[in-house]
């Protein structure tokens, strides 16, 4: 049994933005035990699963993928990835899988064994679930799962713990590439392969998952290195000019959270109530007294489910007439009328996000203090069709410019500086589930493959 583990942590979302090669070539010097990343988030928003595709750019997660193959080749330890593609559907686990062998390919590497394992659930099998009368419990004040949001969904993925990663450990994977997962699971799974305290591994995957954000001062995209041992956790910043401090890695284990002391994973609650953190060195801040605790009842497991609510364009607008800034939001609800009235049997969403304004802005008389000399308008229309979303978000983007307000004697127009075009955007997409499913096996939503990899040139 190996007496500590260290994981480096490079990136806390793979190919958002690229990983920085200067800390992370310093941490590659001290010769990790593992090379583990999270590559995914449903901060993204609900599009990228619903629609099928990254947020990343393929060239920046292509970079990442890169710098950590290599690595872990060079050293012959294993490298782990979840998440992939930022949403972690079946097409993005096939992305990375493509990535990695163009990489071996290119970089003529030495033959290793692969696994990587698919999360999507299909929506057939979560309504025969519903109808068999099995309650697929909602989270975050969600109701129960209803066949409603099922028929509503475009795609689901089970979100996977530690056991995927694990099985594939134990069948001498040297690459995992995985789909959706937990964000902590992709670095607590090879502490408790490797015989760990869950506890400890937990610990250590809440704190590495967004990488350099539990250092200061504040840099993203910055590596870092957690240690485990039987007795504690250390995370050490490997950018020069970055610590972990004391209140940097508490700050960042309790934060989103209504608890900050509690955090739920599958079988079990990390407890951090008592937590003590000590600054082990300049840039390592050492952590112990938090505890694992078996919750009773069913292993659950999240899913997460996307729906399609319409296609979408956007408009923007620029004010400075200081009386129309007075009244924007009259002027907004005489564009939004106007719209109404242009399209009476068209079922379309309509917004307006308005950046600069200070203060409370009256309908009909003026703010007494006015701090914005400009206003910038963003107007989001979605639709059945690009086309009707095009004409709404059109329609209402020039209404601002001849909003009819009191006071306004043969002006040309007040509004000033308005677009004259709108742009296409994504369809628009909205979380369909946020659910638990009550499962015998943890691995029974996710389908493993092991491949061995060489260079086919």
């Amino acid at each position: 049994m190996k007496e500590q583990l260290r994981i480096v942590s490079p990136n806390g979302h793979l190919g958002f933005a690229p990983t920085k090669e200067e800390s992370f070539r310093l941490a590659v010097a001290t010769r990790p035990d593992y090379y583990c990343v999270d590559s995914g988030s449903d901060d993204i928003g609900a599009t990228a699963l619903g629609a099928d595709r990254s947020v990343s750019m393929e060239r920046w997660q292509r970079h990442d993928l890169e710098l950590m193959l290599l690595a872990s080749r060079e050293q012959d330890v294993p490298m782990l990835v979840g998440s992939a593609g930022d949403c972690g559907s079946n097409s993005r686990v096939d992305l990375f899988v493509r990535m990695i062998k163009d990489i071996v390919a290119e970089h003529n590497l030495p033959p290793f064994k692969l696994a990587y394992f698919y999360s999507e659930v299909d929506t057939a099998q979560l309504r025969e679930m519903h109808e068999s009368g099995v309650s697929i419990e909602g989270l975050d004040s969600r109701a129960a799962l209803t066949l409603e949001d099922i028929d509503a969904t475009t795609r689901a993925v089970a979100v996977a713990g530690v056991h995927p990663f694990i099985k594939a450990l134990e069948l001498g994977a040297d690459v995992i590439i995985g789909g959706r997962s937990s964000d902590c699971a992709v670095f607590a799974a090879p502490a408790i392969f490797e015989g760990f305290p869950e506890s400890h591994a937990y610990y250590v995957g809440k704190v590495l998952e967004c990488a350099s954000f539990c250092a200061e001062p504040y840099g993203a995209k910055e590596s870092v290195i957690g240690t485990v041992t039987h007795d504690d956790v250390k995370v050490t910043a490997m950018a020069p000019w970055q610590r972990c401090t004391i209140a940097s890695v508490a700050g960042h284990a309790m934060y989103e959270r209504s608890n900050p002391y509690f955090e739920y994973f599958a079988g079990g609650l990390l407890d951090m109530t008592d937590c003590v953190y000590e600054q082990f060195d300049e840039r390592t801040t050492r952590v112990t007294g938090h505890r694992y605790v078996p919750v009773q009842g069913p292993v659950t497991v999240k899913i997460e489910g996307s729906g399609w609510v319409g296609e979408k364009y956007l408009g923007v607008a620029g004010i400075r007439d200081p009386y129309t800034i007075a009244h924007i939001d009259k002027v907004i609800e005489l564009s939004r009328q106007q719209v109404a009235d242009e399209f009476p049997d068209v079922d379309y969403h309509l917004s307006f996000t308005i950046y600069g304004k200070n203060g409370v802005m009256g309908d009909l008389e003026p703010v007494k203090e006015i701090r914005s000399h400009e206003l910038g308008i963003a107007i989001e229309g979605i639709a059945d069709t690009s086309e009707l979303a095009e004409a709404v978000t059109l329609f209402a983007t020039r209404q601002l410019f001849y909003a009819r307000l009191p006071e306004v004697k043969g002006t040309a127009g007040t509004a000033a500086f308005l677009t004259d075009e709108v742009l296409p955007a994504s369809a628009s997409y909205r979380w369909t589930m946020n659910h638990i499913i009550p499962v015998e096996d943890p691995m029974s939503l996710f389908e493993l493959h092991v491949i061995d990899v060489e260079n086919q040139a």
